[in-house]
């Protein structure tokens, strides 16, 4: 990312200025002050510098409204945000075009700052030139780090340069097209066609001319020759999807082109070789499905050579804060905005069961996205639903790492040739520590101070230490 992390302040009240730099200074920005609002552009040499402009006073509103339209003439993408006293409106004419993504209440607090810049971060970052876009693998990479997805991908790598067949099994929305496709992309059939189809989403009347293609005057309609799903897919792989919805004539035909690996279009008799790597998925337990009758004992032996299981989200709730993030990467990547979210809200995703998987949380995603743009959801904006129950406390969250915390782990230090100053190198590692459990804890300093395994008070002398006054922290 190209932005440095400098921050520019116009405030003509000089105290206001300064208080809020310290805050940007503990934060980890460089702030820029410029008390005369006439001069801001002699301070920002490179444009792509700077984070965000925080505006404070001017000389007058009509001064406010010029160096609005200065700043968007300048640069159009770079994020503003107005200081203003708590309940207090701007009075000042406010050009829709003006790149201004919200306003900071003062007393400035740390959660509400860091928030905002945030914001202002992910808003600068998704309108860089295409170029400089974070490359995506469109979702193809199964995302996690569990034991289960572990699994998945171990299986992954052992049968995907074979020409076995692959049956997935899983809850609808768990991933097994992903599955699928990786199986594709990582197999010597990656130069060739992945063609998915739905069994269970075309009638079927139909299925067999999808799957086989037909002649022209097959049947009522069919007015050309046209290929089907296993032409399409010549030398490459079939996904058949939701098999456990075929009927059980489809399925008489399709064990046929397995065993013979041959078929015909519906109204020929000359047969077709087919070369395709058949991948099967369901989300019915087909063994019951065969002790009901509703599905052929022998096609599921032959779909059933390796067959691999995607867990449900709710086995595997750690995976949730990496799954997040690749869902708003593929968001951002599609050019349809951003979002962010709080350790908080995550954390509520995890204690949630997801009846419908990754599909829900992707769905979830893409709705915070619309509701807030570019902007940071707490726990207190998502829906209902996910939000914690009073048998999960929000102060019993905050004190977890998420699920399943592991001991931390460190490499061990090496002593750089030329030697530190390590009492420096120690604050800066306490200093360090200080911000991810305020962050954490949402601001909150009494869970923050839990979580580093000292006393508020302690916690509170460290903050001063630092340059953050408690005058500074009202709403922590």
């Amino acid at each position: 990312m190209s932005i440095e992390g400098k921050v520019l302040i116009i405030e003509a009240d000089a105290g206001r200025g300064n208080e809020l730099s310290a805050v940007l200074k503990f934060i980890d920005r460089e702030p820029v002050l410029i008390e005369d609002c006439n001069h801001w552009k002699e301070a920002i040499d490179d444009p792509s510098e700077f984070i965000s402009i925080l505006i404070g006073q001017c000389k007058s509103d009509k001064a406010l409204e010029k160096l609005l339209k200065e700043i968007h003439e300048f640069d159009q993408y770079l994020p503003i945000f107005l200081l203003a006293q708590k309940g207090k409106e701007p009075t000042v004419q406010i050009d829709a075009s003006s790149c201004i993504l919200g306003r900071i209440e003062l007393p400035s607090r740390y959660s509400q700052v860091t928030n905002a810049l945030h914001q202002a971060e992910v808003y600068r970052e998704a309108h860089q030139e295409s170029g400089r876009q974070r490359p995506v693998d469109l979702f193809r990479s199964l995302v996690g780090s569990s034991r289960a997805i572990q699994q998945v991908r171990k299986y992954i790598q052992q049968v995907a340069d074979s020409d076995a067949n692959v049956l997935i099994l899983g809850e609808s929305g768990t991933g097994k097209e992903v599955v699928a496709r990786n199986l594709h992309y990582n197999s010597s059939r990656r130069d060739k066609a992945f063609v998915p189809i739905n069994c269970g989403a075309i009638p079927g009347d139909l299925l067999e001319s999808e799957l086989f293609g037909h002649e022209k005057g097959a049947f009522t309609g069919a007015i050309s020759a046209r290929q089907g799903r296993f032409e399409m897919a010549e030398g490459g792989t079939l996904f058949l999807d939701e098999i456990g919805d075929m009927s059980l004539s489809m399925q008489v035909k399709l064990l046929r082109v397995l065993q013979e690996r041959t078929f015909e279009r519906v109204g020929s008799n000359k047969s077709i070789e087919a070369n395709v790597r058949v991948v099967a998925a369901t989300h019915r337990n087909l063994e019951e499905n065969i002790k009901e009758g509703k599905f052929r004992e022998d096609l599921f032996y032959r779909l059933n050579v390796f067959p691999i299981e995607m867990p449900p989200l709710r086995e595997r709730a750690e995976d949730i804060p990496m799954l997040v993030n690749e869902l708003i990467r593929r968001i951002e990547h599609e050019k349809r905005g951003s979002v962010r979210l709080t350790s908080a809200s995550v954390m509520a995703l995890c204690h949630y069961p997801w009846p419908g998987n990754v599909r829900e949380l992707a769905n979830l995603i893409e709705r915070m996205a619309i509701l807030h743009p570019f902007g940071v959801v707490d726990i207190g904006d998502l829906p209902a639903k996910f939000q914690l129950d009073d048998s999960v406390p929000v102060a019993k969250l905050s004190e977890e790492l998420v699920v399943n915390p592991q001991p931390l782990e460190f490499d061990e230090p090496r002593l750089p040739r030329g030697g530190i100053d390590l009492k420096e190198h120690l604050s800066h590692l306490e200093l360090t520590f200080i911000k991810q459990a305020l962050d954490d804890a949402g601001g909150v300093v009494a869970h923050a101070a839990k979580r580093l395994g000292m006393r508020r008070t302690t916690l509170v002398e460290k903050l001063r230490k630092y340059g953050l006054q408690r005058g500074d922290m009202a709403g922590l």
